[in-house]
């Protein structure tokens, strides 16, 4: 298959797969998702000889570090409105919901967002791309067992925050003693 042919099967079958993963990282942001989106397969067409026979984690890892460059782009933004001090999003004018307005599972975001951006993204690839470890270790950029140990530690870091979120302290496992033996 020609590198052309190999976009083109990459890009058909696997566009929808990288506009949900920029989506789900761009919270209600459709403009910016499409421009990442687009940037992510300007960067497949560039360097389409390169495309593995997998694409779709690679396409992942180059979808980060589009995303990264969007997330300083907008800090420059802000920092510039900032600067300029008239815009409504330097005025911080936000509406916040009423106690009542919780949503199912807000406790389990609440956890996340207690975790580095590093823990996150590593949840999010398994959980949301239903990504396996060694495609995990192809978007992070490491190998197997380096994978592996991250999404064993985040999810690890995940449980802590959930039982400090939920205000359950998990109970230790019980040993037997001599006495308790007889």
């Amino acid at each position: 298959m020609s590198p052309d042919e190999a976009f083109d099967t990459a890009y058909r079958e696997h566009y929808w797969a990288v506009s949900r993963f920029v989506a789900r990282r761009l919270d209600d942001r459709p403009s910016e998702v499409e421009e990442v989106v687009a940037e992510v397969f300007a960067v497949a067409w560039r360097r389409r000889r390169e495309l593995p026979e997998a694409p779709l984690p690679w396409l992942y890892g180059v979808a980060r570090n589009c995303l990264a460059n969007t997330v300083r782009g907008r800090g420059r933004y802000r920092r510039l409105l900032a600067r300029l001090g008239h815009h409504e999003v330097t005025r911080g004018q936000r509406v916040v919901a009423g106690p009542d307005a919780e949503r199912p599972g807000s406790w389990v975001l609440e956890a996340m967002d207690r975790l580095t951006e590093a823990d996150q993204e590593v949840l999010r690839l398994t959980a949301w791309e239903e990504l396996t470890v060694d495609e995990l270790a192809t978007v992070l950029g490491c190998g197997r067992s380096a994978a592996a140990m991250r999404l064993h530690r985040a999810r690890q870091r995940l449980r802590a925050q959930i039982d400090t979120v939920r205000g359950t302290v998990p109970v230790p496992a019980r040993t037997s003693t001599k006495d308790e033996r007889k």
